[in-house]
C-alpha cells in the first residue's frame, strides 16, 4: 500500500504540540512573577476606590493643629485661676495699651490686662458651649431616638413640636428666655440648651430612621429583644458616633451664640470677662485702638474654626457607606 502522507503530518503536529523546548514554556508552565502580580491585583475600579478611601480617612496635620488649639483653650480655661495671670477685673495700667513686654496682649479700654481677660473669657465660652450642647443631647437625643424608632403618632407629635421650635427665631427665643429667667451664666446655658434641642433631635431622628431598618435590628426583633434593649444595644451605639461629630460643630455654634448675647449685654454680668463682652467694650475705639476688639474676636474665630474643622473631619473619617460594607 502507498504511504499516506497525512498520517505523518498529523504525528508531527501532535509531537510539536506536546514537546516543550527550553525556550518556549508549555501551556501549564509557571507564569512570570510580573504576570502573577498583575493577576493577583484587584480590578482598577476597586484599587481606585481603596486609594480614595485611604485618602479620605487620613486626618492630616491641619486636624491635629486644630485639636492642639482646642486643647490649649480648654486647659487655659480650666487652669485660669492657677496660671500666672494678672487680675482680669482690676485696672492696673494705662487704657488701650498695645501688646508689649509687660502686657502680652495689651490692655483694654479701662486698663485691664487683655491676656487675663481672654483666658477667663475662654472659661465662659467653654462652659456655655459644652454644657448647653450636653443639655441638647440629653433632651433632643432622647426625643429624636423615640421619634425615629417608634414613628407613628408619637414620632409625628414630637417632630411637630421640634418644627415649631425651629420655626421660631432663635435669637428672639434666647432673648425671651434670658429676660424671663434673668441675666446669669446659668440662664445663658439653659437658653442655648433649649435652642439646641430641636436641631439635635432632627439629626438623631434621621440617623435612627436609617439604623432601625438595618439587618441587625431586624434580627434582634426576630430573636424577641425588647424595644429598650434594641434602642440601647443596637441603635444608640451606631447613632452616637455621627452625633458626637455633629456635637462639636454645635459647640462652635453655641460659642458664637454666647458671644452674640454677650455683645448685646445679655450674657454674664460685668466685670466678668467674656469674649463677646470684650468685643462690645472695644467697639467705641475701633478707629484708634482696634486691637481691643480684634484680639478677642480673633481668639473666638480661631476657636470656632477649630471646632468646626475637627467636627467635619471626624464625620468624614468615621463615615461608613453602605456600598463599602
Amino acid at each position: 500500500m502507498p504511504e499516506r502522507p497525512d498520517i505523518g503530518l498529523a504525528e508531527d503536529v501532535r509531537s510539536a504540540s506536546t514537546t516543550e523546548t527550553p525556550h518556549s514554556p508549555g501551556i501549564f508552565a509557571e507564569a512570570p512573577a510580573e504576570v502573577q502580580a498583575d493577576a493577583g491585583a484587584p480590578p482598577v475600579g476597586l484599587a481606585a476606590g481603596s486609594v480614595e478611601g485611604s485618602t479620605k480617612r487620613r486626618l492630616g496635620p491641619a486636624f491635629w493643629l486644630a485639636v492642639a488649639w482646642i486643647t490649649v483653650v480648654i486647659l487655659a480655661a480650666i487652669l485660669a485661676s492657677v496660671l500666672p495671670l494678672k487680675s482680669p477685673t482690676s485696672t492696673i495700667a494705662r487704657p488701650s495699651l498695645g501688646p508689649g513686654r509687660h502686657f502680652l496682649l495689651g490692655t483694654d479700654d479701662i486698663g485691664r490686662d487683655m491676656l487675663a481677660r481672654v483666658v477667663y473669657g475662654a472659661r465662659v465660652s467653654i462652659i456655655v458651649g459644652f454644657t448647653s450642647i450636653a443639655i441638647g443631647l440629653m433632651v433632643g437625643g432622647t426625643l429624636g431616638i423615640i421619634a425615629g424608632y417608634y414613628r407613628g403618632r408619637v414620632g409625628s407629635l414630637i417632630m411637630s413640636v421640634m418644627d415649631m421650635m425651629l420655626a421660631f427665631p432663635t435669637l428672639v427665643l434666647a432673648l425671651g428666655i434670658i429676660t424671663f429667667l434673668g441675666q446669669s451664666l446659668r440662664n445663658v446655658v439653659i437658653a442655648l440648651g433649649i435652642i439646641s434641642v430641636a436641631p439635635i433631635a432632627r439629626i438623631i431622628r434621621a440617623s435612627t430612621l436609617t439604623f432601625s431598618e438595618r439587618e441587625f435590628v431586624t434580627a434582634a426583633r426576630s430573636l424577641g429583644a425588647r424595644n429598650f434593649r434594641i434602642i440601647t444595644r443596637e441603635i444608640l451605639p451606631n447613632v452616637a458616633l455621627p452625633t458626637a461629630a455633629f456635637a462639636l460643630v454645635a459647640v462652635a455654634v453655641a460659642i458664637v451664640a454666647e458671644g452674640g448675647l454677650a455683645f448685646l449685654g445679655l450674657s454674664v454680668k460685668a466685670p466678668t470677662a467674656s469674649w463677646g463682652g470684650m468685643i462690645n467694650e472695644g467697639r467705641s475705639q475701633l478707629q484708634r485702638h482696634a486691637q481691643v476688639s480684634l484680639i478677642p474676636a480673633a481668639v473666638m474665630f480661631l476657636t470656632v474654626l477649630a471646632f468646626n474643622f475637627v467636627g467635619d473631619s471626624l464625620r468624614a473619617y468615621f463615615d461608613v457607606r453602605e456600598g463599602s460594607l
